[in-house]
Protein backbone atom coordinates (compact mmCIF):
# COMPACT_ATOMS: atom_id res chain seq x y z
CA UNK A 1 0.00 0.00 0.00
CA UNK A 2 1.15 3.56 -0.63
CA UNK A 3 3.14 5.32 2.11
CA UNK A 4 2.60 8.80 0.69
CA UNK A 5 1.18 11.39 3.10
CA UNK A 6 -0.56 14.41 1.52
CA UNK A 7 1.70 17.48 1.68
CA UNK A 8 -1.06 19.57 3.29
CA UNK A 9 -1.38 16.92 6.03
CA UNK A 10 2.40 17.04 6.67
CA UNK A 11 2.31 20.80 7.07
CA UNK A 12 -0.68 20.53 9.39
CA UNK A 13 1.09 18.00 11.63
CA UNK A 14 4.34 19.99 11.69
CA UNK A 15 2.43 23.11 12.70
CA UNK A 16 0.80 21.18 15.54
CA UNK A 17 4.18 19.95 16.81
CA UNK A 18 5.64 23.46 16.81
CA UNK A 19 2.68 24.93 18.67
CA UNK A 20 2.82 22.22 21.34
CA UNK A 21 6.28 23.52 22.30
CA UNK A 22 4.87 26.98 23.09
CA UNK A 23 1.77 25.96 25.03
CA UNK A 24 0.21 26.40 28.47
CA UNK A 25 -1.19 23.31 30.22
CA UNK A 26 -4.47 22.91 32.11
CA UNK A 27 -4.77 19.60 33.95
CA UNK A 28 -8.33 18.53 34.78
CA UNK A 29 -7.14 17.21 38.17
CA UNK A 30 -6.15 20.75 39.14
CA UNK A 31 -9.80 21.70 38.62
CA UNK A 32 -11.15 18.95 40.85
CA UNK A 33 -11.43 15.91 38.57
CA UNK A 34 -10.76 12.52 40.14
CA UNK A 35 -9.67 9.51 38.13
CA UNK A 36 -11.26 6.94 40.42
CA UNK A 37 -14.03 5.90 38.01
CA UNK A 38 -16.70 6.91 40.52
CA UNK A 39 -16.59 10.67 41.09
CA UNK A 40 -18.51 12.83 38.62
CA UNK A 41 -15.82 14.93 36.93
CA UNK A 42 -18.06 16.67 34.39
CA UNK A 43 -17.90 20.15 35.97
CA UNK A 44 -14.11 19.86 36.47
CA UNK A 45 -13.60 19.03 32.79
CA UNK A 46 -15.74 22.00 31.81
CA UNK A 47 -13.82 24.36 34.13
CA UNK A 48 -10.51 23.20 32.69
CA UNK A 49 -11.81 23.67 29.14
CA UNK A 50 -13.12 27.17 29.81
CA UNK A 51 -9.84 28.22 31.39
CA UNK A 52 -7.84 26.87 28.46
CA UNK A 53 -10.24 28.18 25.82
CA UNK A 54 -10.17 31.70 27.26
CA UNK A 55 -6.40 31.87 27.78
CA UNK A 56 -4.51 34.29 25.55
CA UNK A 57 -1.55 32.08 24.61
CA UNK A 58 -0.34 30.62 21.31
CA UNK A 59 -1.68 27.20 22.30
CA UNK A 60 -3.54 25.86 25.34
CA UNK A 61 -3.33 22.20 26.31
CA UNK A 62 -6.06 20.53 28.34
CA UNK A 63 -4.61 17.40 29.94
CA UNK A 64 -6.50 14.33 31.12
CA UNK A 65 -3.92 12.26 33.04
CA UNK A 66 -3.91 8.52 33.59
CA UNK A 67 -6.96 7.27 35.44
CA UNK A 68 -10.63 6.56 34.83
CA UNK A 69 -12.84 9.64 34.76
CA UNK A 70 -16.62 9.53 35.02
CA UNK A 71 -18.14 12.17 32.73
CA UNK A 72 -21.77 12.90 31.90
CA UNK A 73 -23.01 14.78 28.83
CA UNK A 74 -20.67 17.73 28.19
CA UNK A 75 -20.20 20.40 25.54
CA UNK A 76 -16.82 21.99 24.80
CA UNK A 77 -17.75 25.23 23.07
CA UNK A 78 -15.71 27.69 21.04
CA UNK A 79 -14.50 29.77 19.45
CA UNK A 80 -11.45 29.88 21.69
CA UNK A 81 -8.84 32.60 22.06
CA UNK A 82 -5.99 30.17 21.44
CA UNK A 83 -5.38 26.98 19.49
CA UNK A 84 -6.71 24.09 21.58
CA UNK A 85 -4.98 20.78 22.29
CA UNK A 86 -6.61 17.96 24.26
CA UNK A 87 -4.12 15.38 25.50
CA UNK A 88 -5.90 12.33 26.93
CA UNK A 89 -3.76 9.75 28.75
CA UNK A 90 -6.65 8.22 30.68
CA UNK A 91 -10.10 6.75 30.07
CA UNK A 92 -13.43 8.56 30.03
CA UNK A 93 -16.43 6.47 31.04
CA UNK A 94 -20.17 7.17 30.92
CA UNK A 95 -22.51 6.54 33.88
CA UNK A 96 -23.73 2.97 34.32
CA UNK A 97 -27.35 4.11 33.96
CA UNK A 98 -27.90 4.66 30.21
CA UNK A 99 -30.61 7.24 30.93
CA UNK A 100 -28.00 9.85 31.92
CA UNK A 101 -26.91 10.01 28.27
CA UNK A 102 -29.69 8.29 26.35
CA UNK A 103 -32.01 11.27 25.96
CA UNK A 104 -29.19 13.56 24.77
CA UNK A 105 -27.98 13.84 21.20
CA UNK A 106 -24.38 13.52 22.35
CA UNK A 107 -22.09 12.45 25.18
CA UNK A 108 -19.13 14.70 24.30
CA UNK A 109 -19.62 17.66 21.96
CA UNK A 110 -17.12 20.03 20.35
CA UNK A 111 -19.04 23.01 19.00
CA UNK A 112 -17.56 25.81 16.87
CA UNK A 113 -14.01 24.97 17.88
CA UNK A 114 -11.31 25.83 15.35
CA UNK A 115 -7.66 24.74 15.40
CA UNK A 116 -8.32 21.75 17.66
CA UNK A 117 -6.09 18.71 18.19
CA UNK A 118 -7.01 15.62 20.20
CA UNK A 119 -4.32 13.06 21.03
CA UNK A 120 -4.92 9.63 22.53
CA UNK A 121 -7.60 8.69 24.99
CA UNK A 122 -10.16 5.95 25.48
CA UNK A 123 -13.93 6.47 25.57
CA UNK A 124 -16.30 3.85 26.98
CA UNK A 125 -19.97 4.83 26.64
CA UNK A 126 -21.23 1.57 28.19
CA UNK A 127 -23.94 1.24 25.57
CA UNK A 128 -24.84 -2.41 26.17
CA UNK A 129 -27.62 -1.70 28.68
CA UNK A 130 -29.39 0.59 26.20
CA UNK A 131 -29.01 -2.00 23.42
CA UNK A 132 -30.62 -4.57 25.73
CA UNK A 133 -33.49 -2.18 26.43
CA UNK A 134 -34.09 -1.73 22.70
CA UNK A 135 -33.86 -5.43 21.89
CA UNK A 136 -36.53 -6.10 24.51
CA UNK A 137 -39.00 -3.83 22.73
CA UNK A 138 -39.17 -1.43 25.67
CA UNK A 139 -39.74 2.32 25.65
CA UNK A 140 -36.09 3.36 25.50
CA UNK A 141 -34.32 6.66 24.78
CA UNK A 142 -32.85 7.07 21.32
CA UNK A 143 -29.26 7.09 22.52
CA UNK A 144 -26.31 9.49 22.40
CA UNK A 145 -23.42 9.78 19.98
CA UNK A 146 -20.17 9.33 21.87
CA UNK A 147 -18.25 12.27 20.41
CA UNK A 148 -19.63 14.93 18.06
CA UNK A 149 -17.93 17.66 16.09
CA UNK A 150 -20.33 20.39 15.04
CA UNK A 151 -19.18 23.39 12.96
CA UNK A 152 -15.49 22.81 13.67
CA UNK A 153 -12.58 23.64 11.35
CA UNK A 154 -8.95 22.50 11.18
CA UNK A 155 -9.19 19.52 13.51
CA UNK A 156 -6.78 16.65 14.14
CA UNK A 157 -7.86 13.50 16.01
CA UNK A 158 -5.09 10.95 16.53
CA UNK A 159 -4.96 7.73 18.50
CA UNK A 160 -8.47 7.89 19.97
CA UNK A 161 -10.21 4.67 21.04
CA UNK A 162 -13.98 4.45 21.34
CA UNK A 163 -15.86 1.49 22.79
CA UNK A 164 -19.54 0.60 22.99
CA UNK A 165 -21.21 3.84 21.98
CA UNK A 166 -24.95 4.03 22.59
CA UNK A 167 -25.31 5.08 18.97
CA UNK A 168 -22.82 6.62 16.50
CA UNK A 169 -19.27 6.67 17.86
CA UNK A 170 -17.93 9.76 16.05
CA UNK A 171 -20.22 12.29 14.35
CA UNK A 172 -18.93 15.04 12.04
CA UNK A 173 -21.43 17.68 10.91
CA UNK A 174 -20.82 21.02 9.26
CA UNK A 175 -17.04 20.72 9.58
CA UNK A 176 -14.09 21.58 7.32
CA UNK A 177 -10.56 20.25 7.10
CA UNK A 178 -10.38 17.38 9.57
CA UNK A 179 -7.75 14.65 9.85
CA UNK A 180 -8.61 11.50 11.79
CA UNK A 181 -5.94 8.85 12.12
CA UNK A 182 -4.95 5.78 14.13
CA UNK A 183 -8.46 5.32 15.52
CA UNK A 184 -9.84 2.18 17.11
CA UNK A 185 -13.63 1.93 17.22
CA UNK A 186 -15.31 -1.15 18.67
CA UNK A 187 -18.87 -2.35 19.31
CA UNK A 188 -20.47 -5.81 18.98
CA UNK A 189 -21.79 -6.84 15.57
CA UNK A 190 -25.38 -6.90 16.86
CA UNK A 191 -25.30 -3.49 18.55
CA UNK A 192 -27.91 -1.26 16.83
CA UNK A 193 -27.00 1.95 14.99
CA UNK A 194 -23.45 2.05 16.31
CA UNK A 195 -21.84 3.52 13.18
CA UNK A 196 -18.11 4.04 13.59
CA UNK A 197 -17.94 7.47 11.94
CA UNK A 198 -20.80 9.43 10.39
CA UNK A 199 -20.01 12.43 8.16
CA UNK A 200 -22.60 14.94 6.98
CA UNK A 201 -22.53 18.44 5.43
CA UNK A 202 -18.74 18.49 5.72
CA UNK A 203 -15.80 19.15 3.38
CA UNK A 204 -12.18 17.96 3.26
CA UNK A 205 -12.31 15.11 5.77
CA UNK A 206 -9.51 12.51 5.81
CA UNK A 207 -9.67 9.24 7.77
CA UNK A 208 -6.65 6.94 7.71
CA UNK A 209 -4.90 4.01 9.36
CA UNK A 210 -7.89 3.06 11.50
CA UNK A 211 -9.59 -0.11 12.73
CA UNK A 212 -13.39 0.00 12.91
CA UNK A 213 -15.72 -2.83 13.89
CA UNK A 214 -19.32 -2.10 14.92
CA UNK A 215 -22.96 -3.11 14.52
CA UNK A 216 -23.63 -0.68 11.68
CA UNK A 217 -21.61 1.14 9.00
CA UNK A 218 -17.90 1.42 9.70
CA UNK A 219 -18.13 4.81 8.00
CA UNK A 220 -21.33 6.41 6.71
CA UNK A 221 -21.51 9.51 4.53
CA UNK A 222 -24.60 11.69 4.52
CA UNK A 223 -25.84 14.52 2.27
CA UNK A 224 -23.78 17.66 1.73
CA UNK A 225 -20.38 15.96 2.03
CA UNK A 226 -17.51 16.39 -0.42
CA UNK A 227 -13.76 15.94 -0.77
CA UNK A 228 -13.54 12.94 1.54
CA UNK A 229 -10.60 10.52 1.72
CA UNK A 230 -10.60 7.16 3.50
CA UNK A 231 -7.34 5.24 3.30
CA UNK A 232 -6.03 2.12 5.06
CA UNK A 233 -9.25 1.33 6.90
CA UNK A 234 -9.79 -2.09 8.45
CA UNK A 235 -13.57 -2.59 8.56
CA UNK A 236 -15.36 -5.44 10.28
CA UNK A 237 -17.66 -6.46 11.72
CA UNK A 238 -20.26 -4.01 10.46
CA UNK A 239 -22.13 -2.88 7.38
CA UNK A 240 -19.12 -1.63 5.40
CA UNK A 241 -18.45 1.89 4.13
CA UNK A 242 -21.65 3.49 2.88
CA UNK A 243 -22.54 6.61 0.95
CA UNK A 244 -26.03 7.28 2.16
CA UNK A 245 -28.65 6.65 2.76
CA UNK A 246 -29.48 9.50 0.36
CA UNK A 247 -32.82 10.77 -0.87
CA UNK A 248 -34.67 10.74 2.41
CA UNK A 249 -35.77 14.31 1.67
CA UNK A 250 -37.12 15.82 -1.55
CA UNK A 251 -34.68 18.74 -1.42
CA UNK A 252 -31.26 17.50 -0.41
CA UNK A 253 -27.60 18.31 -0.98
CA UNK A 254 -25.49 15.71 -2.73
CA UNK A 255 -22.27 13.82 -2.10
CA UNK A 256 -19.24 14.15 -4.36
CA UNK A 257 -15.49 13.55 -4.63
CA UNK A 258 -15.14 10.59 -2.29
CA UNK A 259 -12.13 8.24 -2.35
CA UNK A 260 -11.95 4.92 -0.48
CA UNK A 261 -8.57 3.26 -1.01
CA UNK A 262 -6.18 0.61 0.30
CA UNK A 263 -8.65 -0.89 2.76
CA UNK A 264 -9.81 -4.31 3.93
CA UNK A 265 -13.29 -5.58 4.80
CA UNK A 266 -13.71 -8.72 6.92
CA UNK A 267 -17.07 -10.50 7.32
CA UNK A 268 -19.05 -7.30 6.82
CA UNK A 269 -22.64 -7.13 5.56
CA UNK A 270 -21.49 -4.88 2.72
CA UNK A 271 -18.17 -3.80 1.33
CA UNK A 272 -18.52 -0.44 -0.42
CA UNK A 273 -22.08 0.73 -0.90
CA UNK A 274 -24.13 3.59 -2.34
CA UNK A 275 -27.72 3.58 -1.09
CA UNK A 276 -30.73 5.81 -1.67
CA UNK A 277 -34.40 5.69 -0.73
CA UNK A 278 -37.01 4.89 -3.41
CA UNK A 279 -38.61 8.32 -3.42
CA UNK A 280 -38.44 11.66 -5.22
CA UNK A 281 -35.31 13.69 -4.46
CA UNK A 282 -32.87 16.09 -6.10
CA UNK A 283 -29.91 14.52 -4.28
CA UNK A 284 -26.91 13.02 -6.03
CA UNK A 285 -23.72 11.01 -5.60
CA UNK A 286 -20.94 11.59 -8.11
CA UNK A 287 -17.18 11.29 -8.63
CA UNK A 288 -16.69 8.31 -6.35
CA UNK A 289 -13.59 6.10 -6.34
CA UNK A 290 -13.28 2.71 -4.61
CA UNK A 291 -9.80 1.35 -5.30
CA UNK A 292 -7.36 -1.28 -4.00
CA UNK A 293 -9.75 -3.06 -1.65
CA UNK A 294 -9.72 -6.56 -0.20
CA UNK A 295 -12.94 -8.38 0.68
CA UNK A 296 -12.90 -11.38 3.02
CA UNK A 297 -16.25 -13.21 3.20
CA UNK A 298 -18.25 -10.02 2.65
CA UNK A 299 -21.97 -10.45 1.91
CA UNK A 300 -22.24 -7.66 -0.70
CA UNK A 301 -18.72 -6.60 -1.71
CA UNK A 302 -19.85 -4.06 -4.34
CA UNK A 303 -23.36 -2.67 -4.18
CA UNK A 304 -25.39 0.27 -5.43
CA UNK A 305 -28.88 0.05 -3.95
CA UNK A 306 -31.37 2.68 -5.07
CA UNK A 307 -34.23 0.73 -3.58
CA UNK A 308 -33.01 1.02 0.00
CA UNK A 309 -35.86 0.38 2.42
CA UNK A 310 -34.62 -1.21 5.66
CA UNK A 311 -38.06 -1.57 7.23
CA UNK A 312 -39.82 -2.85 4.10
CA UNK A 313 -42.59 -0.28 4.43
CA UNK A 314 -41.77 2.05 1.54
CA UNK A 315 -44.21 2.97 -1.20
CA UNK A 316 -43.30 1.53 -4.63
CA UNK A 317 -41.52 4.55 -6.14
CA UNK A 318 -38.25 5.16 -7.94
CA UNK A 319 -35.31 6.98 -6.41
CA UNK A 320 -34.71 10.47 -7.74
CA UNK A 321 -31.08 10.48 -6.56
CA UNK A 322 -28.61 10.73 -9.45
CA UNK A 323 -25.65 8.35 -9.21
CA UNK A 324 -22.85 9.00 -11.72
CA UNK A 325 -19.11 8.66 -12.33
CA UNK A 326 -18.45 5.80 -9.93
CA UNK A 327 -15.28 3.72 -10.35
CA UNK A 328 -14.64 0.35 -8.72
CA UNK A 329 -11.01 -0.65 -9.34
CA UNK A 330 -8.69 -3.40 -8.09
CA UNK A 331 -11.17 -5.03 -5.73
CA UNK A 332 -10.43 -8.64 -4.86
CA UNK A 333 -11.47 -11.33 -2.41
CA UNK A 334 -14.42 -13.51 -1.46
CA UNK A 335 -18.16 -12.93 -1.33
CA UNK A 336 -20.37 -14.54 1.30
CA UNK A 337 -23.35 -14.25 -1.08
CA UNK A 338 -23.66 -15.58 -4.61
CA UNK A 339 -24.09 -12.04 -5.99
CA UNK A 340 -20.70 -10.42 -5.55
CA UNK A 341 -21.63 -7.32 -7.58
CA UNK A 342 -25.05 -5.66 -7.34
CA UNK A 343 -25.87 -2.47 -9.23
CA UNK A 344 -29.56 -1.82 -8.54
CA UNK A 345 -30.29 1.62 -9.99
CA UNK A 346 -33.43 3.68 -10.48
CA UNK A 347 -35.52 2.88 -13.56
CA UNK A 348 -36.42 6.55 -14.01
CA UNK A 349 -32.96 7.87 -13.16
CA UNK A 350 -30.39 5.22 -14.24
CA UNK A 351 -26.83 5.21 -12.90
CA UNK A 352 -24.35 6.58 -15.44
CA UNK A 353 -20.60 6.42 -15.84
CA UNK A 354 -20.16 3.26 -13.75
CA UNK A 355 -16.79 1.55 -14.24
CA UNK A 356 -15.69 -1.90 -13.11
CA UNK A 357 -11.95 -2.37 -13.57
CA UNK A 358 -9.79 -5.30 -12.43
CA UNK A 359 -12.40 -6.97 -10.24
CA UNK A 360 -11.84 -10.49 -8.88
CA UNK A 361 -14.53 -11.58 -6.40
CA UNK A 362 -15.42 -15.23 -5.89
CA UNK A 363 -18.42 -16.68 -4.09
CA UNK A 364 -17.15 -18.78 -1.18
CA UNK A 365 -19.13 -21.77 -2.51
CA UNK A 366 -18.19 -21.15 -6.12
CA UNK A 367 -17.43 -24.86 -6.64
CA UNK A 368 -21.12 -25.57 -6.07
CA UNK A 369 -22.75 -22.41 -7.45
CA UNK A 370 -21.45 -19.74 -9.84
CA UNK A 371 -20.48 -16.25 -8.72
CA UNK A 372 -22.94 -13.71 -10.11
CA UNK A 373 -23.28 -10.03 -10.87
CA UNK A 374 -26.63 -8.28 -11.11
CA UNK A 375 -27.29 -4.97 -12.87
CA UNK A 376 -30.52 -3.02 -13.17
CA UNK A 377 -30.62 0.31 -15.00
CA UNK A 378 -26.86 0.78 -14.74
CA UNK A 379 -24.89 2.37 -17.58
CA UNK A 380 -21.12 2.08 -17.83
CA UNK A 381 -18.33 -0.26 -18.88
CA UNK A 382 -15.83 -2.87 -17.74
CA UNK A 383 -12.05 -2.74 -18.17
CA UNK A 384 -9.27 -5.25 -17.55
CA UNK A 385 -10.09 -8.55 -15.86
CA UNK A 386 -13.59 -8.55 -14.35
CA UNK A 387 -15.00 -11.50 -12.40
CA UNK A 388 -17.82 -12.18 -12.00
CA UNK A 389 -18.47 -11.32 -15.61
CA UNK A 390 -19.58 -7.71 -15.83
CA UNK A 391 -23.25 -7.05 -16.39
CA UNK A 392 -22.82 -3.46 -17.56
Amino acid sequence: MSKVVPFSCKLFLVAIAIKLCTSTAYNVVDFGAQGDGKTDSTSSFLKAWNAACNSVVPAAVMIVPKGTFLVKSISFTGPCKSNMKLLIRGTLIAPNDYRFLGSNEFWIMFYQVNELSIFGGTLNAKGSSLWSCKSGGNNCPYGARSISFQSCNNVLVSGLKSFNSQRVHISINGCWNMFLQKLKIVAPSRSPNTDGIHIESSTSITISNSNIGTGDDCISIGPGSMKLRMDKISCGPGHGISIGSLGRNTMEHGVQDVNVTNSIFVKTENGVRVKSWPRASDGYAKNLLFKNLIMKNVSNPIIIDQDYCPHQSCSPKNSGVTVSQVRFENIKGTSWSQKAVTLRCSSTNPCRGIELKNIDLAYINHLKKPTLSDCENARGFCAGFVFPKGCL
